[in-house]
């Protein structure tokens, strides 16, 4: 026996066997494939788990499944999955990257079971699951082979919904049951070569004989500006780690903790004596919601959620004061800030994830109501307006709802607007304008008499203090007081800090 062995009293052979084990885990699908994933501006799999989780923390669970295998078939190194936990700025997450060098990034037996394995270790130990995508879904010489009654990542990520925040980053071609993670997750990022979609388009062609690309199939174009499946697109795979880095810190770890707190040189009072020059008194004047975001919270602290998709309403998580809050604000640049389909339902989902991780939402309504027409109605517009407002009326979290300039008919309900309705804090601007429609086309429509339709429109411009007399509002703002009032309403709400 060699000195070797001696020194680690006859454990030599089993750890050589080990470490052989383990390095043809690491080296994935080979060099010349994972040389292919960087020529193509990539990471590979492991390297964004690395990149992923704070240094020197990440460590990996089932790096050895797909290490054995059947009489005449090839090893899969991890079985293209590689999964683990770490770090994510101090706190404990978990976390999957498909390996597209190893047989596509396609799903077999071995990583369905690391799939949902990671699933419940999420639900157990109650930290956040992300999820990173570039596979071929479903690995077809396996898929015949009976699973029995085993479970699946979908049903673990389906179960986890609303309990741990589920990020999801696409970062390639995903296609079947690989890019069904991403509807079944909080928050999707798409980077600007990924695509995803039911079926490629191979199988496209073969189904219905339609030639279409990749990216015209299910590229960022389509998910991130049209169907809304993904929420933000990101450059590359560094940047889409940030963003999901970032996103994450405006967090709890899980349902039931409080919305963070983050101390800073911005975290106090201020009045925004800028809001003057960004919003006209005008209602009629347009006007970028996003600048007066851009001062209302702690500075460096916006971070929009699905810019690209229904731009009318603008979904941001940002700091107020020091604490995370959830925002739903109408943009009067856009469409003149009407609620339409897309808008209504990013907010809706915006909300349920506000309202299951403990976020106050504030809510800034400048807007002529819900949207009308052909192309509105056609698009369902009352069923997803009527599902944004459920989405608000349902929440139990601190409610701060400000109407600036205008708010008419269930845009206003929408907003958060009805009395009573739960609000922490209910403001508004003077010289504001409400009503179930605007009256000068109201009263036009319902054919009313001169006398009737100027009483109507003087009412309909007398500012809110008729509203605010019988308390729909409880106080009526010089508007560069906002962000104070604002930080006052969520300090009134600190009692009920994670019951909601």
């Amino acid at each position: 026996m060699g000195a070797k062995d001696d020194d680690r009293h006859g454990w030599g052979p089993l750890l050589d066997d080990l470490e052989k084990r383990q390095a043809r885990a690491r080296a994935m699908g080979g060099t010349e494939r994972i040389d292919r994933q960087h020529a193509r501006g990539r990471l590979d799999a492991r390297e964004r788990c690395l990149r992923l989780f704070d240094p020197g923390s990440f460590t990996e669970l089932g790096a050895l499944v797909g290490g054995v295998r059947e009489p005449g078939e090839p090893e899969t190194p991890a079985d293209a999955l590689v999964a683990g936990m770490g770090r994510i700025q101090g706190r404990p997450a978990l976390a999957w990257s498909e390996d597209v060098t190893v047989l596509g990034g396609s799903i077999g037996q071995a990583a369905t079971a690391k799939r949902y394995r990671i699933c419940q270790l999420a639900a157990q130990e109650r930290v956040p699951l992300l999820t990173m995508l570039e596979g071929a879904g479903h690995r077809l010489t396996e898929a015949m082979r009976s699973h029995g009654r085993a479970p699946n990542d979908l049903q673990g990520l389906a179960a986890l919904s609303g309990e741990v925040p589920l990020v999801c980053l696409v970062m390639g071609a995903s296609a079947g049951h690989s890019a069904l993670a991403a509807p079944l997750s909080d928050f999707t990022i798409m980077t600007e070569s990924a695509c995803m979609f039911t079926g490629g388009p191979p199988l496209v062609k073969a189904a219905l004989g339609e030639d279409v690309t990749k990216e015209e199939l299910g590229g960022v174009k389509v998910h991130v500006e049209q169907s809304g499946v993904a929420h933000n697109a990101a450059r590359d795979d560094e940047a889409a780690l940030d963003m999901a880095r970032r996103y994450l810190s405006y967090f709890p770890l899980h349902s039931g903790q409080p919305a963070p707190r983050r101390a800073g040189p911005d975290a106090g009072p201020r009045s925004l004596g800028e809001i003057l020059r960004i919003v006209p008194a005008n209602d009629r004047r347009a006007y970028d919601m996003h600048a007066v975001l851009e001062i209302l919270v702690d500075e460096g602290s916006l971070f929009e959620v699905q810019p690209r998709f229904g731009r009318a309403v603008i979904t941001a998580l940002g700091f107020l004061g020091g604490r995370s809050v959830a925002i739903v604000a109408n943009n009067p640049c856009e469409g003149a800030g009407s609620i339409d389909s897309d808008g209504a339902g990013k907010a809706a989902d915006f909300l349920d994830v506000a309202g299951a991780f403990s976020l106050p939402v504030v809510f800034l309504a400048d807007n002529p109501g819900v949207m009308a027409g052909t192309k509105a109605e056609r698009s369902g517009i009352l069923k997803h307006a009527g599902r944004m407002f459920a989405a608000q009326h349902r929440l139990r979290v601190p409610k701060l709802h400000v109407t600036m300039r205008k708010a008419f008919g269930f845009g206003s309900s929408s907003m958060g607007m009805n009395p009573f309705d739960g609000q922490t804090l209910s403001l508004a601007f003077p010289g504001l304008t409400l009503g179930a429609m605007p009256a000068a086309s109201g009263g036009r429509s319902a054919k009313l008499d001169d006398r009737t339709q100027d009483r109507v429109e003087t009412e309909q411009a007398g500012g809110p203090y008729r509203t605010a007399h019988s308390m729909a509002y409880d106080d009526v703002i010089d508007p560069r007081e906002l962000r104070n009032a604002l930080i006052g309403g969520l300090g009134l709400s600190e009692g009920r800090e994670g019951s909601a």
